[in-house]
């Protein structure tokens, strides 16, 4: 029998919980891909959207939007802004001008083909979207006065714990164990995250021999209270991957991740199918259809969506709904930056979420965009309450007026 999908146990002990769910169908999938989730019954009258201003202050791209009354929500946006923005401000934010905010749901469905957007989908299209969408829940959460997972499901935790990953590539293996203590140390988390392969490389290392030496190493340093997963960013083809599965599964990994290239889906498939490790995939992926083929076909292990790089919210928390049926848990990705705090409101009402989330620097550049400053302790970090994004708005108010406009 299946373990209930929110009994993350299973994801190492054995993999029978595979294909179990025989019952659900694509259509089932479907009907949760298509899925009603935000709820504004709770927003008085309507919530007319007077404009959005993408602001620039100390390194942090701001998208701030107000409406005829007065409202105001405020989201921030990726690096990826600095080359994205055109795309921002002349495609995506016209459309919204005008429009209901308690329309979101069809909104997002309305500017996918607004000028032909849906001939750009992909990455570039749905970060914009989804910036568009954080500001627009921002400001409805701050009407209401809840967190935006009370707009989104229901808030059902108030921490999330994390684990801790260097990023690294180039990094000797011992180098890498002194960098993975020292976050360790710094954070409190009982997990860790490192890189093999040489991303999307064709098999080759990024170190002649690293990989290897870094799992074995990794185990033996940090001995058998943490748990360990590996990122292989599309490095290998299936007999390379499934190799360095093997190795993962002799030192009881978590899971492995992207073992191979991201538009690889049967690859992926067939390296699952050959593995007892969970594979955890998604990170690049923008379509809600090969989303719901990975699920189908038990591509994955793991979901693992991005909530800028797939379009916000509301397209992720369907992902979360189709993996769920299948007994799927979701760990998404994030992309650095303000990205945890996407995290942590994401993880605070999906039911499914998996064990640990990522954790990376974006806690110490904006944290204090809080009040009191977020922090990773103790291995966890605390799920914003304030309404919307949850900021301190003297806070974020007091930066915008430093900064300018693009």
């Amino acid at each position: 029998m299946v373990k209930p999908y929110n009994d993350l146990s299973y994801l190492h002990l054995d993999s029978s919980f595979r294909h179990a769910q025989s019952g659900v169908g694509t259509a089932e999938l479907e009907a949760a891909a298509n899925s009603s989730v935000l709820n504004v019954n709770a927003v008085p009258g309507p919530v007319i959207i007077e404009s959005m201003e993408l602001l620039f202050n100390n390194g942090l791209y701001f998208l701030r939007a107000r409406s005829k009354d007065g409202s105001e929500g405020v989201a921030v946006a990726s690096e990826r802004t600095a080359y994205l923005h055109p795309l921002l401000k002349q495609l995506i934010i016209p459309y919204f001008i005008g429009k209901d905010a308690r329309d979101l749901e069809k909104l997002l469905d309305g500017v996918y083909v607004y000028q032909s957007n849906y001939k750009l989908s992909g990455l570039a299209l749905w970060c914009c979207i989804s910036w568009v969408e954080a500001s627009i829940l921002d400001m409805l959460g701050r009407i209401v006065g809840k967190p935006i997972g009370d707009l989104l499901g229901g808030v059902i935790r108030s921490e999330v714990p994390i684990y801790v990953a260097s990023g690294n590539r180039g990094t000797t293996p011992e180098e890498e164990m002194e960098v993975l203590q020292r976050r360790l140390a710094d954070t409190g988390a009982k997990a860790v995250k490192f890189k093999i392969g040489g991303r999307m490389s064709h098999n080759a290392d990024s170190i002649e021999g690293r990989s290897e030496r870094l799992i074995y190493k990794t185990r033996q340093v940090l001995g058998d209270h943490i748990d360990i997963h590996a990122d292989g960013n599309g490095s290998y083809d299936p007999p390379a991957a499934i190799k360095y599965g093997r190795m993962l599964e002799e030192i009881d990994a978590f899971f492995y991740e992207e073992p191979c290239p991201f538009d690889h889906l049967e690859d992926t498939k067939e390296v699952a199918q050959g593995l007892v490790i969970p594979l955890a995939f998604g990170e690049q992926e923008t379509s809600m259809r090969r989303f719901r083929w990975i699920i189908d076909n038990d591509a994955a292990q793991v979901v693992q969506p991005d909530l800028q790089y797939n379009g916000g919210f509301i397209r992720n928390t369907r992902i979360a709904r189709m993996a769920a049926l299948k007994g799927i848990p979701v760990t998404p990705h994030i992309s650095g930056g303000f990205s945890y705090v996407y995290m942590l409101h994401f993880a605070s009402y999906i039911p499914n979420i998996g064990k640990y989330q990522e954790d990376k620097s974006g806690v110490k550049s904006t944290g204090f965009l809080f009040s009191p400053p977020k922090e990773s302790k103790n291995g966890v970090i605390q799920v914003p309450t304030g309404p919307g994004l949850g900021m301190d708005v003297a806070t974020v108010n007091a930066v915008l007026r430093k900064a300018y406009l693009l």
